[in-house]
């Protein structure tokens, strides 16, 4: 089997037209418990990858999934969505490293989704026992809560204590917990805190931040230039003779540049370098009403989003909100918001704070129904996106207006509605066609003639519809490109099914 074969898509991409229809078939929500066992017992790759990982497991294959013999099959089940973690965590101790890298990395979402959320408990115990190169990818960290995250540092576990000086940055600590890490019973747990405590002294001196300053562009020299402290020569030498094109932009960022520097960074020639100043916290009264007249609308959007500024200040400046998106990035679970903050923020005459409050998914519902009205494409679809009340005719909204990255994922929301969506079968979008698909009461007609779609993703939809008729759906399990979805047709007889497996 090549290289890419082992990854789940090259099983299914190398997998002939009788096991793309086992894959299907175990899709097949009628599928019978018995041949789902049959599949994960003797089935092929490609059947048992849909299995374990691509949907939900009764209780029986649960078990045989979780204690099957090929540590393959129990990475698939590992990062099944559709399966609970309490489930899959019956993996924690596996005996292959390989497996538990699997079980660390959690569930398949995507990079700005939100995150498999990992007990507090499980993270523990895989900081604990797991080796370094199974928790080495950044899924591991997004799926900690915030408050583990908060009380890694005080854990009774050392290793979960380590981990937690890189969780947490030193100059966030306290005195008292960093007087305490360093003095901590453990070896492990001082030598990371010291390591962190001169990290940090290095960055708070001027003059050893200087004498360590690369010449060249490299990481450290950004990140020095980024956290440490900077003294009048190198930000001369920065400003005067950068080592990369971007070095400006990185000082504005820095937190700790004295206040002359922001004042000349203000007027700096690079739009993109004033943009960063106008996101500073700190900003004196003649700079913000500089930037706020800046000849580059960036830099004016930027600045009217200060917390510094009140509405009739924000309302004044000439700025611009895009409603192209992308609206969804969440790389990190975060702490809820105020509920004061959120309410300021979403009684806000700007958009882009209005934007802010959407994505809080504990709005009341007074502010829930304010902003799912809002006139902004972008608050519409962020509250789509974030809040589990979401109403149906909002999330169709969205969908409808919205083509931006994480449309895809408003069908999966839980809201969603499916009753009246055959209207879009005839859509010149296949997105908006596909939609149909979700409509148990489109007519048997129009799913056999969407079958034939131009779009592939809309033909795969209505192979699997329930009310596609019986020949063509017959028709379909000897189609190369459709077979897999027809197999997976709820509608498919349970004769069929077990004939399809009886070579099993």
């Amino acid at each position: 089997m090549s290289g890419r074969a082992r990854t789940p898509h090259g099983i299914r991409d190398e997998a002939d037209l009788a096991e793309r229809r086992l894959a299907g078939v175990a899709l097949n929500p009628a599928t019978p418990h018995d041949v789902l066992l049959r599949i994960l017992t003797a089935g092929p790759p490609a059947a048992r990858v849909t299995l374990c990982r691509d949907r939900a497991l009764p209780g029986a294959v649960v078990d045989a999934a979780a204690g099957h013999p090929d540590w393959r099959t129990r990475a698939f089940f590992a990062t099944n969505r559709h399966v609970d973690v309490a489930e899959r965590l019956r993996l924690v101790d596996d005996p292959d490293w390989r497996v538990r890298t699997h079980l660390a990395d959690g569930a398949h979402t995507g990079f700005d989704e939100e995150p498999d959320p990992l007990p507090d408990w499980a993270a523990a115990r895989m900081i604990t026992t797991y080796e370094n190169d199974c928790l080495g990818s950044f899924a591991f960290t997004r799926r900690f809560s915030p408050r583990f995250r908060v009380s890694m540092l005080g854990h009774g576990e050392p290793k979960v204590r380590a981990f937690g000086i890189g969780m947490n940055a030193w100059d966030g600590l306290s005195d008292e917990q960093r007087a305490t890490l360093l003095t901590d019973p453990d070896e492990e747990v001082r030598e990371r805190a010291r390591s962190a405590k001169e990290g940090h002294d290095r960055d708070r001196d001027p003059a050893r931040v200087e004498a360590e300053l690369p010449e060249h562009g490299s990481h450290f020299r950004t990140h020095l230039l980024l956290h440490g402290a900077l003294g009048p020569a190198v930000i001369e030498s920065v400003l005067a003779s950068p080592a990369r094109h971007d070095e400006r932009r990185t000082l504005a960022n820095n937190r700790a540049l004295p206040a002359g520097t922001v004042a000349l960074l203000a007027r700096d020639p690079d739009p993109a370098v004033r943009q960063q100043i106008a996101k500073r916290q700190q900003l004196e009264p003649g700079e913000l009403r500089l930037l706020a007249v800046d000849p580059d609308p960036g830099v004016r959007l930027a600045v009217s989003c200060h917390p510094a500024l009140t509405e009739e200040e924000r309302a004044a400046i000439d700025y611009e909100v895009s409603q192209d998106g992308p609206f969804r990035c969440r790389m990190l679970p975060s702490a809820p918001a105020e509920p004061a903050e959120s309410r300021r923020l979403a009684h806000s005459g700007h958009p882009l704070l209005r934007r802010r409050a959407a994505m809080d998914p504990r709005l009341p519902q007074d502010l829930l129904n304010l902003l799912a009205a809002d006139p902004d494409l972008g608050v519409r679809v962020l509250l789509a996106q974030n809040h589990p009340d979401a109403p149906p005719e909002l999330l169709l909204r969205c969908y409808l207006e919205y083509t931006g990255r994480g449309r895809e994922d408003l069908p999966g929301r839980a809201n969603f509605p499916r009753e009246g969506l055959a209207r879009y079968a005839g859509h010149r979008d296949p997105a908006v066609r596909l939609i149909a698909a979700r409509d148990p009461d489109v007519a048997a007609t129009t799913v056999d003639r969407l079958t034939r779609d131009p779009d592939a993703d809309v033909r795969d939809a209505f192979a699997r519809h329930a009310r596609l008729p019986l020949p063509r759906l017959a028709d379909l399990l000897d189609d190369e490109e459709l077979a897999h979805a027809a197999a997976a047709n709820p509608s498919l007889p349970v004769a069929t099914i077990r004939l399809l497996a009886g070579a099993l």
